[in-house]
């Protein structure tokens, strides 16, 4: 195993990579009694359009597909893998992002049969007909909650606008309409691509001994059998550099109270993975604090002209092969409130030249935040993603932030929050018949 060790920390990570493929990181906390694991696949829902292992054809499937594949995976034959997992008194659950698929449990005892239960039902699918169908009144009925959802709605029109033409742009369970076409066959296709372990991370931390939790693993993967892996062969479309595919403008009627105002700016370059990636996020969330932090010159001003209230938040988004960031919150005008962020963006500058004493203590708020995240097994997990970070772990993170400089962060600004990154999207409320 690579041994790294975090001095600051006292913590020291372990990782390889199986026979088979599967990449294991383990992480054990001496001073917890609980361990928390994720068993994750490279395979979000903008993977839609992809050559399916033993295809050489590509192939267009549903939206939603990935999501749904994620739900239907606890259900086995004569069982559900939720029933184990309490059997074993553990805590576990699932998610799907635009780029990844993960599933995890925590537990304070039988961390071998949790484990074993973890990667079992991860790598037995069953799929009927029947039980897919099933689903999709389920998933129907999360789909339409999410739909009269206007925060939801909001996030999800403005990523609309800034890559129009990209998979991105579909909410990630799909639509009532695309899972009514997911089949059975169409699951099995998505999982036999997708769910090898050579795409695969097991991810454990808290209470373990690396060399046993790696002889139960080991010995599990070592008693199955896997077809060779075909290298994934994924569509997903590339997005103009130049900001030229961006809708500045949109606008919708829902019945809400009061309007919701949306800013968004597109990342128009690319982001190298690794240790880069860590970086250039690191950088923005500076950025962002310098520009709109809750003590900033800028947020109290427009706290103070009522331009923004309580409800004002901004967010940056990083996965493999896209970022953005969002500016939101309430209004009784969005007009003004889109022009006030806007104009904060456009002259960055102001917030961030010769500010050397402010980023000293951004930083320093921010490894603290760091810091405080590490008592958390959750956001240890979390915070790992081998495919964008590669195998640095949220213990990297305060000497990544620690060197960044205000050059830097003015590159990453100037590179960033262009005119034409900028994009607006607003709920406004719907007249009253």
């Amino acid at each position: 195993m690579q041994v790294k060790k975090y001095e600051q920390f006292n913590e020291v990570s372990y990782q390889t990579k199986l026979a088979n493929g599967l990449t294991v990181m383990l992480l054990p906390k001496a001073d917890f009694h609980k361990t928390y694991a994720t068993f994750t696949t490279n395979y979000g829902s903008i993977d839609n359009t992809f050559v399916p292992a033993g295809d050489t054809e590509m192939h267009r499937f549903p939206d939603g597909i990935a999501h749904f594949l994620e739900h239907k995976m606890f259900e086995k034959a004569d069982h559900d893998a939720f029933q184990t997992f309490g059997q074993y008194g553990a805590s576990a659950n699932a998610f799907t992002s635009f780029t990844r698929t993960s599933y995890l449990f925590s537990a304070t005892q039988n961390l071998r049969e949790n484990l074993v239960t973890l990667l079992d039902f991860v790598q037995a699918p069953y799929f009927t007909p029947a039980t897919v169908d099933k689903e999709k009144g389920i998933i129907g009925q999360e789909i339409e909650m999410y739909d009269d959802d206007p925060s939801w709605r909001l996030y999800f029109g403005m990523i609309g606008n800034l890559y129009p033409n990209h998979p991105l742009q579909y909410d990630i369970a799909g639509t009532t309409a695309s899972i009514a076409k997911i089949t059975a066959a169409d699951l099995y296709a998505a999982y036999r691509t997708f769910y090898h372990p050579e795409n695969m991370t097991l991810f454990v931390v808290g209470k373990l001994d690396p060399d046993e939790v790696l002889d139960w693993i080991t010995t599990n993967q070592a008693a199955k059998h896997f077809d060779d892996f075909q290298p994934i062969e994924r569509k997903i479309p590339a997005t103009a550099t130049d900001g030229h595919d961006i809708i500045p403008y949109r606008t919708i009627d829902m019945p809400v109270n009061r309007a919701k105002a949306i800013v968004g700016v597109k990342g128009l370059t690319p982001i190298e993975p690794g240790l880069a990636a860590l970086k250039y996020r690191a950088g923005v969330n500076v950025l962002l604090e310098l520009l709109f932090g809750d003590t900033s010159k800028n947020y109290l001003r427009l706290y103070d002209q009522g331009i923004i209230d309580d409800t004002f938040g901004y967010d940056f988004e990083l996965q493999n092969g896209f970022n953005f960031i969002t500016f939101s919150g309430e209004t009784d005008d969005p007009a003004a409130f889109d022009a006030a962020i806007i104009e904060v963006i456009e002259h960055w500058q102001t917030a961030v030249l010769d500010q050397n004493e402010l980023l000293a203590v951004v930083k320093q708020e921010m490894i603290g935040r760091v810091v405080f995240m590490a008592n958390s097994l959750e956001a240890i997990a979390s915070r790992y993603d081998q495919r964008l970070y590669g195998p640095a772990t949220l213990f990297d993170e305060p000497a990544i932030i620690d060197s960044l400089t205000l050059t830097d962060i003015e590159a990453i600004a100037a590179q960033l929050l262009t005119s034409q990154a900028i994009s607006e999207y607003q709920i406004r409320p719907a007249a009253k018949g």
